[in-house]
């Protein structure tokens, strides 16, 4: 009787933990759903495309720490440096997990994306973590908030320059020591007359 009763009372809290859940499943196929398109539209370079996923009041900070804000500054980070520099993904953007939900109307999530870009000249592949906040309007989910970063210890970046400094500092050896040679032989024929 007592176990009738006990299953009577919280039937109701097992169902609607039960609805929560299908309901959170739909949010986050609809998020994959909306990645998916988004990840295409960048790999299409239609910037058009790319921006009907976007809040019109977006923030976004890139991996040179520059930050844009709306979809005109967006745009024209896009025109100046990314459509050139962009050559695609090796690893499109992977979440760490399913979306971290505020309610039924914004998500965060968290991830890597492994991408290659020629900058100037060369080509690089940029391993970058990734924050992404998108809010649900009008029933379609936008992309609130981005933020992207690039390890400051350890990138391509980084690797080239310390490999010129090392070859400046090469060629500094071999002139230094070319020119103490010179004026050592300079000196001696000079010295001896």
């Amino acid at each position: 009787m007592k176990r009738l009763l006990l299953s009577l009372l919280l039937s109701p809290l097992t169902l609607h933990a039960q609805e929560a859940v299908v309901a959170n499943d739909a949010i986050h196929q609809q998020l994959r759903d909306t990645r998916i398109e988004i990840i295409a539209a960048i790999e299409s370079r239609d910037v058009d495309r790319m921006l009907k996923f976007v809040h019109p009041d977006v923030v976004v900070t890139w991996q040179n720490g520059e930050s844009t804000q709306g979809v005109a500054e967006l745009r024209a980070f896009y025109d100046r440096m990314g459509k050139d520099a962009f050559v695609g993904y090796k690893i499109p953007h992977e979440p760490d997990g399913l979306s971290i939900l505020h309610g039924g109307d914004t998500a965060l999530s968290t991830g890597l994306v492994v991408a290659n870009y020629k900058l100037l000249g060369r080509d690089y592949e940029f391993t970058s973590r990734w924050t992404a906040t998108l809010v649900l309007q009008e029933g379609k989910w936008l992309v609130a908030g981005y933020h992207v970063s690039l390890n400051a210890l350890d990138n391509p970046i980084l690797t080239a320059a310390k490999s010129a400094l090392w070859i400046a500092g090469g060629i500094g050896f071999l002139v230094g020591g070319l020119v103490i040679y010179l004026l050592k032989r300079r000196c001696k024929s000079s010295c001896a007359t």
